[in-house]
């Protein structure tokens, strides 16, 4: 079976590489050794966890917010079941759209494992136990995602002490959970449990949270989340996880620069401390395809691997591990196999951390500007200066926009605040087409709505805000 590109992983990267070398007129095969595309975003990751997000955000408003709205309904019941049904039916909905879109795009699915057996050559050994089936193809993409990654010595059995995967499947909700790493996904499902009844800790090996972020706005999102309920015990070491049978895991620790160690039990331990490319059991030692110390293959500006026609996207290669990036990377080398000549700015890609409030960022941080030694101007403006946000009762945050002193030119814009991973995109396109805070800050804005706190960061660059 001969084919114009074959893609191996199904997830974001791999399926929309899929659709668009498909509507570009070659012929595709798209392998996926889980049984449902979409890979570990769809399935067990980004879209699992916004529903309960989603849900628990729902429940915490409920219990607390909608009081102040003239809304009165008592204490509210948990169902936890019922949520992770419609958890389970939003995963469904979602694979299922892109099984409806491989069709209508007249791309063949394969279901197994695969391997390249040589450059233009991949071999499938399919789930249904029916054998092997052996493809052809011109080019072949590995855009096989993201595992996750552990810490020495720790066990994961996705019960007590568990992964991102067992986070979101948890059959009651633990009195206590200790999430190891203060990063996105620790934070993410450590809201989840918080807001639905469990006691939080975060123990993290940095001496603050989000790596990464913007500094004022990681510490500014500390303080909301301890006013949540969440503690935090950064700068240390994660030495032991032991659990205790039926009974409660316990975690050591200790300080990372050196100190007295401390251990904590738990219910539920979450290991949260990042992912690592996933390649395993493609053949690719045997090809001669080189990877970098973290795994990662290496490839060229064309996402081409040192052996000519393997391609790479995604988690498997440099650049932040997100399922837009990979989304954007699919079509970028879809559309260079077609003979177009796309670009992707890196620079300006946004990065979300859906919690309540949300955390948003794009571009460079002050850090980062700092470091750099380029000089700019900053402005801030706070939610609680916002009439939407305090009609909504979300005035917690702020929004920041960085521009360069002397031109003007937006370089970075950070949020924090309800509806932040929304709001960051009008920043998005101002800076993919080069503008300025003073462009941003002339365009009008309806009113009242949160995104009036963007102009008005945009006009404090400036030191001329309106509303503060």
């Amino acid at each position: 079976m001969s084919y114009d590109l074959i893609v191996i992983g199904t997830g974001p990267g791999g399926y929309v590489c899929a659709i668009r070398a498909a509507q570009l007129g070659l012929k595709v095969a798209a392998i996926d050794k889980r049984g449902t595309h979409g890979g570990t975003c769809l399935n067990v990751g980004c879209i699992p966890s916004k529903a309960l997000l989603h849900a628990s955000e729902l429940f915490e408003e409920a219990g607390h917010s909608f009081k102040k709205l003239g809304i009165d309904v008592g204490t509210p019941k948990l169902d936890l079941p019922a949520m992770m049904a419609h958890k389970d039916a939003t995963v469904k909905s979602n694979v299922q759209g892109i099984d409806f879109l491989f069709k209508k795009n007249k791309i063949d699915p394969f279901f197994g494992s695969a391997t390249i057996t040589a450059p233009g050559k991949v071999d499938v050994v399919l789930n249904d136990g029916s054998g092997t089936q052996s493809l052809e193809g011109k080019a072949i993409v590995i855009a096989t995602g993201s595992d996750v990654a552990n810490l020495p010595g720790i066990t994961i059995d996705e019960k007590t002490v568990v992964s991102s995967t067992g986070a979101i499947a948890l059959d009651k909700v633990p009195e206590r959970l200790l999430v190891i790493g203060a990063g996105v996904i620790g934070l993410e499902l450590g809201s989840v449990w918080s807001r639905l009844g469990a006691k939080v800790t975060v123990v993290e090996y940095l001496d603050r949270i989000l790596p990464g972020m913007d500094g004022e706005v990681a510490k500014q999102f500390q303080r909301m989340l301890e006013k949540q309920g969440f503690a935090f015990k950064l700068g240390q070491k994660v030495t032991g996880v032991t659990p205790n049978g039926a009974g409660p895991v316990a975690v050591s620790f200790e300080p990372a620069a050196g100190g007295a160690a401390e251990t904590l039990e738990a219910d539920v331990v979450l290991v949260a401390v990042g992912r690592r490319p996933y390649t395993d059991g493609l053949g690719l030692e045997a090809l001669g395809v080189e990877r970098d110390t973290k795994g990662r293959v290496a490839v060229d500006a064309h996402y081409q691997s040192n052996v000519p026609g393997i391609y790479a996207i995604g988690d498997v290669i440099v650049g932040p591990m997100l399922a837009h990036k990979a989304e954007d990377e699919g079509v970028a080398l879809a559309e260079i196999l077609a003979g177009q000549k796309p670009h992707i700015n890196y620079g300006i890609i946004p990065g979300v951390v859906y919690t309540m409030p949300e955390v948003a960022a794009i571009g460079q941080t002050e850090e980062e500007l700092k470091a750099a030694g380029i000089e700019y101007r900053a402005g801030k403006f706070p939610f609680t200066a916002n009439g939407r946000a305090k009609a909504n009762l979300t005035t917690e945050g702020f929004v920041k926009v960085l521009a360069d002193a002397k031109t003007d030119r937006v370089l970075g814009a950070h949020i924090v605040g309800a509806g932040a991973g929304d709001l960051i995109h009008e920043v998005a396109v101002l800076m993919e087409f080069g503008g300025s805070s003073e462009d941003l800050a002339r365009t009008c804005h309806a009113h009242p709505t949160l995104s009036e706190a963007v102009k008005e960061a945009a006009l404090a660059v400036d030191k001329r805000p309106i509303h503060i």
